[in-house]
């Protein structure tokens, strides 16, 4: 079995497909993925997730989306979770039992399929969104945010990923970061765009003395009114939208699935 890290993207004519499922906390969605483009071969099969969403129950529905497109090649599976060696080590937005479950292991013996690889969703979206979205023909160090109920993020340094960042966690001016820029405490607080868009930017300013970026890229729903905040942003760093938007995980996880393992993302 394969394991998410830092892994090496084979896109030959020979092998041009992959798979990828993206487990949420509302929506648990798949798909067959042409890795040369990012794009979706056909349409992408969505079951609501489980409540409570137990590793047994999502890895049920995992299978059912599988099954549903007969796909017997690799798989990778994101997760909303920091996930080491295929283990769970959190859990956001699932059931707080997937918590050192070697998901992994789970999955292919679910599914019936060894060749699984399991990753953190922001992760997944952030390998995407740097090949074949906001972050394409873009070098250097490249940060994506999710901004939703918390802060999800992920770097890569010129396509290789550092798996499972959580700068949602780190402390701006007292507050965790999601706690401050969230689009969850633009809608709890009320605030405007431009409001909202100072609190962004104290987040990211804090975020860019740490890593020099060269690059942000805005996911979550949010993204898709960029044009209302980002250009209130102050910070230094070009910020850009995502653009792959409810395909990014799939196309994440499709692409970390095919993989050698312990070799690097090559752009």
């Amino acid at each position: 079995m394969t394991q998410a890290g830092s892994v090496s993207i084979t896109t030959d004519s020979a092998h041009r497909h992959g798979f990828g499922v993206d487990v949420g906390g509302s929506g648990i969605k798949g798909g067959i993925v042409d890795l040369v483009t990012g794009e979706l071969v056909g349409d992408r099969y969505k079951i609501e997730t489980p409540q409570p969403a137990t590793p047994d129950a999502v890895a049920g529905v995992v299978t059912q989306i599988v099954q549903h497109f007969g796909w017997t090649g690799s798989i990778g599976v994101t997760l909303p979770a920091v996930v080491t060696g295929g283990v769970a080590r959190s859990a956001a937005n699932i059931d707080k039992s997937w918590i050192d479950t070697d998901a992994r292991a789970l999955f292919a013996k679910a599914i019936g399929n060894d060749n699984i690889t399991v990753l953190n969703d922001a992760d997944a979206a952030g390998v995407a969104e740097d090949r074949f979205g906001g972050g394409k023909d873009k070098t250097g160090v490249v940060v994506l945010l999710t901004f939703g109920t918390g802060i999800g993020s992920a770097v890569l340094h010129n396509g290789v990923l550092l798996p499972n960042t959580e700068f949602g966690h780190l402390e701006v001016d007292g507050k965790e970061a999601e706690h401050r820029a969230a689009s969850s405490v633009k809608e709890s607080k009320d605030l405007s765009y431009k409001a909202w868009a100072k609190e962004v930017s104290k987040v990211l300013e804090t975020f860019e003395a740490l890593l020099w970026p060269d690059l942000f890229i805005a996911g979550g729903g949010i993204s898709r009114k960029s044009e209302k905040w980002i250009p209130h942003l102050t910070n230094r760093t070009p910020v850009v939208a995502a653009t792959l938007l409810n395909t990014a995980g799939i196309v994440g996880a499709a692409l970390a699935a095919d993989t050698a393992p312990d070799t690097a993302i090559d752009r």
